[in-house]
């Protein structure tokens, strides 16, 4: 048999209209202990991903573990990508056993769900092995999630990719939204959040404009 192909996307491709992104206690208390991402490497790609969500206006749950009274407040890199939006306070350590949490993901009404936060080990493997067991689709960004350290961290991958999520970088979900250079009404939005917190690729958009104009898809 034949296989004929076609110029048209992979389904497992995230795009901003077919998921929802939860981000779970990127909290201070919580970052002290996280070693096996620098702290500054875990803000810019909190950052970038929060950012990349709100600009593509992906339906965003933000959501801390006692804030009050414990874990602080939620990194001002994420808050301040979306303004004024309610923070889901919780008591479990795992965000899926929280009635206000399941709630909004309902009235959301995604079947695809992407993951970000602290710790992997406990809370991020907590929704996403629930989630799963309830039938969604699961990503995980993880070098925006963090744990005490770098064997936690990967175990807990490991451990969320045999039950089926599928793990993707910050840089990736952001370019996964964009995906194709020529739709312009979102080629500002993307090159202007690489440049920010994309790292060396962008200091290479940077350097590319203000040398020589140039820009991917004749912008």
């Amino acid at each position: 048999m034949t296989i004929t192909a076609t110029p048209t996307a992979g389904k497992t491709l995230l795009s901003p209209t077919d998921h929802s992104l939860i981000l779970i206690d990127f909290q201070s208390q919580m970052a002290f202990a996280t070693k096996s991402i620098a702290p500054e490497l875990l803000r810019n790609n909190a950052a970038l991903v929060a950012n990349a969500a709100a600009g593509f206006n992906v339906p965003t749950i933000l959501t801390t573990v006692a804030e009050k009274s414990f874990s602080g407040p939620m990194f001002a890199e994420i808050t301040d990508a979306f303004p004024g939006q309610k923070l889901l306070d919780r008591t479990s350590m795992n965000t899926w056993e929280d009635a206000g949490v399941i709630e909004e993901v309902n009235r959301i009404g995604k079947e695809r769900l992407v993951f970000a936060g602290l710790w992997t080990s406990v809370c991020i493997v907590g929704p996403v092995l629930s989630a799963i067991d309830q039938g969604f689709e699961v990503y995980v960004i993880t070098d925006a999630s963090g744990d005490i350290s770098q064997e936690a961290h990967e175990r807990a991958v490991e451990r969320m990719i045999q039950a089926g999520a599928r793990p993707i970088t910050s840089l990736q979900y952001l370019l996964e939204l964009q995906r194709d250079w020529a739709r312009s009404d979102t080629y500002d939005l993307t090159t202007g959040i690489a440049r920010k917190w994309g790292g060396a690729y962008g200091l290479g958009i940077t350097y590319a404009k203000a040398m020589f104009d140039a820009s991917e898809g004749s912008h």
